[in-house]
């Protein structure tokens, strides 16, 4: 499968368990359009290694020694911006979840999820359609409506929105990935993008995880049956 870079993605995988960490880097490096080219065991070495690598996707454990993920997640969007930062983790609080979300993670995925989930993941964040473990969507539109407050959003009025972008992050929110979203609005992926990245734009946000929290925080989803 191809991706838009035109090439295999950089991957840096950065966890504390060498064991885990080795086995995810072989999986990844099965994939035809997958490269690992490092591996890092505390955040840390993730931030010094991403700076030499120039990674394409980190894959960053959120409990590691040194430095945590949290911590390095914050300090690598300073050094990498371009870098898609995916948390994968056993932690499945609350909490944590919206952290990430705060320092503009663009995934947040759970280490139980199976091998094709993960390439699936990598792949959809390279698209830049950030990745969430379908048993933390629900979690995650819950904490937000219930902690609103905690989760950055800017004081950018809704009708600085136009009415196809209102709609397409309100897709977005209902967790479409881009070639669902024009199937269901009749547009191509790339008119899809358009939108998502001038909305993004506006709205002053990193990725999209954001965005549909704050369409769930301002109320402006979809009526639902």
């Amino acid at each position: 499968m191809s991706l838009p870079l035109g090439r295999p993605a950089r991957i840096l995988l950065a966890d504390d368990l060498a064991l885990f960490r080795r086995a995810i880097a072989t999986l990844l490096d099965e994939q035809e359009d997958m490269q690992v080219v490092g591996q890092a065991g505390n955040g840390v070495e993730a931030v010094e290694m991403a700076q030499a690598l120039d990674p394409d996707v980190i894959l960053l454990d959120v409990e590691m020694p040194v430095m945590d993920g949290i911590a390095a997640a914050a300090r690598l969007r300073e050094v990498t911006p371009g870098a898609r930062i995916i948390m994968l983790t056993v932690l499945d609080d609350d909490e944590t979840l919206l952290s990430a979300i705060r320092l503009g993670a663009h995934g947040y995925l759970l280490k139980d999820l199976h091998p094709e989930e993960l390439y699936a993941m990598v792949r959809a964040a390279v698209r830049d359609e950030s990745p969430l473990s379908p048993a933390l969507v629900g979690r995650l539109m819950a904490a937000v409506r219930e902690n609103g407050r905690r989760v950055a959003v800017p004081a950018t009025e809704e009708d600085a929105l136009s009415a196809r972008e209102l709609e397409v992050l309100r897709l977005v929110a209902d967790g479409l990935s881009n070639k669902e979203i024009g199937s269901t609005l009749c547009i191509t992926q790339g008119t899809v993008k358009n939108h998502v990245h001038h909305a993004l734009a506006k709205l002053g946000m990193d990725n999209r995880i954001q965005a549909a929290a704050y369409i769930v925080r301002q109320g402006l989803g979809r009526p639902r049956a």
